[in-house]
Formats: structure tokens, sequence, C-alpha cells
């Protein structure tokens, strides 16, 4: 008699021909593998191979949709979030930060330092595309759950002060600026090659001195950050790794800026000869 009694997948449609999901279950998550796909990225970021970067981001953008692997999909979006904001595609970045931050509620994300993270990532886009009234907003949130949060690695924290720093210094709100980057740099004693950071906070320092006084001069306080941010690429201890290379590309222009260009020279040599070698 129980041979006849239907069961569900007798009469339910599957929800797609190629899932055979029905119609009112629960869909079965299938993960990305997060870390793998992480390594891949990277290994294509040290070679600059921003092409590789993208198709691989989006192929399991595309996966972890069909999974139903929201998680996977919040990892995802925040990485073509930062991908679009360093090829300045504004509009796919914009699409990708919308995404990313309708996924936090649906996740049960909000206050967590996953959605930090997010709020940092996409603030930071925003201000690099000149949004930055909406950057501030996003800082301000990521800013509540980081210190909010005992599990807040402080390389986190560093990274939200520098960027949020800079979001201040575009609105003119010096004083703020100035205070969070004391906090980066203090911070960052914390974190292991945390000096990286703290050259780019030392460069950033230059570049709001440089705003506030407004007289278009490089005086001695300029040239003090300048020479604190190189001595930093000198230390020993500090991996000449893929995102040494990083630091040492984006920095050169500042450097550059200022007229110091043997400084610039030297840090685009270095970071050549690391992308070379990988």
């Amino acid at each position: 008699m129980s041979d006849r009694i239907l069961k569900p997948e007798d009469y339910a449609e599957p929800r797609c021909l190629l899932c055979d999901e029905p119609y009112g279950a629960e869909p079965e998550v299938r993960p990305i593998p997060q870390d793998r796909v992480l390594q891949k990225v990277d290994e294509y970021m040290s070679r600059r191979d921003y092409a590789g970067v993208e198709r691989t981001l989006k192929y399991w953008l595309n996966e972890a949709q069909l999974g139903h692997d929201l998680r996977g999909e919040l990892t995802l979006r925040n990485e073509l979030v930062g991908h679009f904001r360093k090829v300045n595609d504004r509009d796919q970045a914009f699409e990708h930060i919308d995404a990313a931050l309708e996924l936090l509620p649906k996740l049960n994300f909000e206050g967590t330092v996953s959605a930090g993270t997010t709020y940092t990532n996409c603030a930071t886009a925003y201000n690099a595309f000149g949004e930055n009234e909406k950057s501030l907003a996003l800082f301000e949130k990521a800013r509540a759950a980081y210190e909010s949060n005992t599990r807040t690695d402080a390389k986190l924290l560093g990274g939200l002060y520098n960027n949020m720093a800079l979001t201040l210094t575009e609105l003119k709100r010096f004083d703020e600026a100035w205070g969070l980057y004391d906090h980066a740099l203090k911070v960052m004693d914390k974190v292991p090659a945390g000096e990286l950071e703290q050259a780019i906070t030392y460069l950033n320092m230059a570049d709001l001195h440089y705003v506030e006084q407004g007289t278009g001069l490089v005086d001695d306080d300029i040239e003090r950050y300048m020479e604190r941010a190189y001595a930093l690429f000198d230390l020993p201890d500090i991996p000449r790794d893929g995102y040494y290379a990083f630091v040492c590309e984006k920095c050169a222009p500042t450097f550059e800026w200022y007229g110091e260009d043997e400084k610039a020279a030297d840090l685009k040599a270095r970071s050549e000869e690391l992308y070379e070698r990988s």
C-alpha cells in the first residue's frame, strides 16, 4: 500500500532541469572553494594579470549563485569591487557594491566583522570615484562594526582608519583625518609586517599636510613624512612578496609628486623585479 502513496518528487516540478530541485524545497547550498579561488586570484595579481583576475572571479561568482552560496557570493562581490576600483571601471564597481550590500541582511551579517570589511571595501571604492558622502556613511558603519567587535583583526582597523582619513581629507575635515592617521600608526604596530601600511600612512599624512596648508610648497614636515615612509621599505623583516611589490608600485608616484625622483625610481625597480620573478 505504501508504494501507492505519492511522494513530493512524484508531483513537484523541478526548479530547473539542470539542478533537479523541486519547487518549495530549500535549495541545497554548494559552497565554492573560497581559499583556492582567492589563492588563484593572488597568483594573477602577482603577475598583474587583471584579465585573469576578472575571469576567475566572474566564473566563480556564477558558480556561487548556481550553488546558492551567499557567503561565497559576498566574498566574490567584495573582490570584484576591489578589482574594478583598481582598473577604474566605475559602473561595474558600483554594480557589485549594490549587490554586496544587499547580501548583508540576507546573511544576517549586519554589525559583524564581515559587514565591516564589506562596508570598508565599498566605501574605499566610492572614495576612489569621488562619491565621498556615500563613502563616509559606509566608513562610519564599518567603524561601528569593527570597534564594537573584540574579534576584529588589528590590520582591518588600520586599513579602515587609513582609508576613512582619505575621505575625510576630501571633505576637508582635516582634524578628524589627522586623528585617524594617528590611530592607524598605533594599530599597525601590532601587526606583523605592518610597516608597509605605516609607510602608506606617512605618505597620506604628507598629502594631508600639503592640502591643509594650501601653499603648494613642499616644506620640512612633508620631507620628514617622506623620509619616514621610505625608511620602512628597507626593514629586513618585511617579506619581499607580491604585496610588497604592490605597495612599492602604489607609493612610487607620491615620491615622484614631491620631487623625490630617485626614491620613486627605486621603488618602481623593486616592484618590477618582484613581479618579473613571480
